[in-house]
């Protein structure tokens, strides 16, 4: 068990492996969600963060309590940087195929499924969720980080696709008139119940699916159960000039508490989820970064999404490096930050892409690439943080028990 410093516990400091931010200031506060003066109001501690000013918590909880509260209760973060596209049309679903790797048309309807955009050469530019609204309207949701690029790719796809007389079209919502909002915990359900008019309608709406409800008050409102925390939850699209009434009325409910950027990083890193930039980019396949499950066995024979050849060589010979999770071992052992090297032998066989103290095990964790042979569970490791050898543990991921609201097996 690591022993919390008095730096950590008031949180002056980043969870390790986290983008760099800036303190917030007036020319570096970046583009303002519609729930800015909200958080300035509660205490938000501010920064920007990929060019969105946004809190990375709040003075009433520092972040490994946000983070625990989350696990045991439920938390609010705005998420409302994500980009939000609709595409609609007859052709909606293979046109956004031809860039990604799901099986989008066999996609039941009102159900969702992350997945990639690749290039030719099979590395990751995105990775994102899309939700089949119905058989000519899709929801997609991708990183901010990247969201010229993300908006040429599929502007692009459409251009090409309405070019050979295709009906497709596509919608970016601006986060001045549209929010997301991602509530998570195990809690969250009972919560949200208050608010519905039917306070049993999210009983049907399982991990990774997606509806329209009155929420609060507010018709029109998209939630899919999905997060990146691990955790139950959901993420709610809502107007932007009704994001904080319905905020509100999410506090009101009694239980949940707001969270910020700290807390989410450290969340979704015991749930073993990649951080685009981090874990995951151009120069790294799915397979590579052990997300094969993301190329769906249709368009594994159908072979026609970018750098298809290259991944499908992968599944079929193997690769070089993997991605693997990692536990530091002995009590005086650091945090392994972004960048440290992992060794075996003597010898540099990857490197550290995130990695932070986990509140919920008591344990430093992180995640990283190493030489295909050293993948397996318990091999054990040595990580250089700053000039010092410690010792590791190759570990499987998630770090934290899932805790998704599946569909029961029939």
């Amino acid at each position: 068990m690591f022993k919390l410093s008095s730096r950590l516990q008031t949180h002056k400091v980043f969870p390790l492996g986290w983008p760099r931010v800036r303190h917030a200031s007036a020319s570096s506060a970046g583009e303002r969600t519609a729930l800015y003066d909200f958080h300035v109001r509660k205490g938000g501690k501010i920064v920007n963060f990929g060019g969105y000013a946004l809190p990375v918590q709040y003075s009433d909880q520092s972040i490994i309590a946000s983070h625990l509260y989350t696990r045991r209760v439920g938390s609010i973060f705005d998420v409302s940087h994500m980009l939000q596209t609709y595409v609609r049309g007859k052709d909606a679903a293979a046109c956004l195929e031809s860039v990604c790797t799901a099986d989008i048309l066999e996609m039941p309807g009102g159900s969702g499924s992350l997945t990639v955009f690749t290039n030719e050469q099979g590395g990751i530019l995105d990775d994102l969720i899309v939700n089949k609204v119905s058989e000519q309207e899709l929801y997609v949701v991708s990183n901010a980080a990247m969201k010229q690029q993300d908006q040429e790719i599929m502007s692009s796809a459409v251009s090409r696709f309405k070019s050979q007389g295709k009906d497709v079209s596509i919608e970016f919502l601006s986060p001045a008139d549209q929010s997301l909002i991602a509530v998570q915990g195990p809690q969250v359900a009972q919560q949200l119940a208050k608010l519905l008019p039917q306070p049993k309608a999210l009983e049907q709406l399982y991990f990774m699916r997606s509806g329209v409800f009155e929420l609060a008050g507010i018709s029109n409102v998209r939630i899919t159960r999905c997060g990146y925390t691990g955790e139950d939850g959901v993420e709610i699209s809502v107007p932007s000039a009704q994001v904080e009434t319905l905020t509100e009325a999410l506090l009101a409910a009694g239980e949940l508490r707001l969270a910020g950027l700290g807390a989410r990083d450290s969340l979704r890193l015991e749930a073993g989820l990649c951080l685009y930039g981090n874990d995951i980019d151009a120069q790294i396949t799915p397979v590579e970064a052990a997300l094969a499950w993301l190329v769906a066995k249709r368009r594994r024979t159908t072979a026609d999404f970018p750098g298809a050849q290259p991944i499908l060589q992968q599944l079929k010979e193997g690769v070089q490096r993997r991605r693997i999770g990692l536990q530091m071992l002995g009590a005086k052992a650091p945090p392994a930050r972004a960048g440290v090297a992992i060794f075996s032998d003597g010898q540099q066989v990857g490197r550290v892409t995130s990695g932070c103290p986990s509140p919920s095990t008591g344990r430093n964790i992180a995640m990283g690439y190493v030489t295909e042979q050293l993948k397996k569970p318990g091999t054990k490791l040595e990580l250089k943080v700053r000039d010092k050898f410690y010792e590791a543990e190759v570990t499987r991921m998630p770090f934290v028990k899932a805790n998704y609201y599946s569909k029961p097996k029939q």
